[in-house]
């Protein structure tokens, strides 16, 4: 089994005040347990990814890429239900529209690679995209909203292999030292490990979109490389 993340971001919550509840491990239990609590309580419901209010909040980071780097060509962004790609793409099109988008999400949980290839939403089983190490990416399904975004604006979607995440992480760690979960570390894994299959351009940025990792998992991925005799050679 995948090592996991979840410890963290629960323990994290716990500390701020906030009752998990826990579901299986779908987008749609997920979405109907909220739903739920949010109907009985009178909760304010704050969708993850498919709303024009979330997809709006995100197109911020786009707007700043473009600010402090209007020279972009390339910029290559975590997929996971969408919600990220869609704002940034929506922004970076707005403002440098030659600029190229291109999503990245792990190999073990393509959904958004096979939906745009489809022309469709296509849905992948939870024990599917539960393989992957990077956890925040383990959605089934991008949103309807954000695959209408990603449809007008996103170039194309590219994956990474989970040994690919894991160096990415590696090297984020070692050679700038900063602390990317798995899932924030796909943008750069696809920009160090499949250059070629990228648009060309003289100025890529790759989003870096979370440091939730799990302490063990971290230690891991710093020790040897997988499949080494011991010796570091990272």
């Amino acid at each position: 089994m995948p090592h996991t993340t979840p410890g963290v971001k629960v323990d994290a919550c716990i500390a701020l005040g906030a009752e998990v509840v826990y579901v299986e491990p779908t987008s749609r239990a997920r979405a109907e347990t909220a739903g739920k609590l949010a109907a009985a309580h009178g909760f304010t419901l704050v969708p993850p990814y498919d709303d024009a209010r979330i997809i709006a909040g995100q197109g911020t980071v786009g707007l700043e890429i473009v600010q402090d780097r209007p020279d972009v060509d390339v910029v290559l962004v975590p997929v996971g239900g969408g919600g990220l790609i869609s704002g940034v793409s929506a922004a970076v099109r707005a403002l440098r529209p030659e600029a190229r988008i291109v999503g990245v999400e792990p190999e073990l949980a393509a959904d958004a690679r096979d939906s745009m290839a489809a022309g469709r939403p296509v849905e992948w089983a939870a024990e599917e995209t539960g393989r992957t190490v990077a956890d925040a990416l383990r959605v089934q399904r991008v949103g309807d909203l954000p695959y209408a975004h990603m449809r007008a604006h996103v170039d194309g979607v590219i994956t990474v292999t989970e040994d690919e995440i894991r160096q990415a992480m590696r090297r984020l760690a070692r050679e700038t030292r900063l602390v990317a979960e798995p899932g924030g570390a796909v943008a750069t894994a696809a920009f160090l490990y499949h250059r070629a299959e990228l648009p060309e351009g003289r100025t890529f940025v790759s989003i870096l979109s979370g440091g939730n990792v799990d302490p063990a998992l971290f230690l891991d991925v710093l020790g040897p490389p997988r499949g080494e005799d011991g010796q570091d050679r990272g």
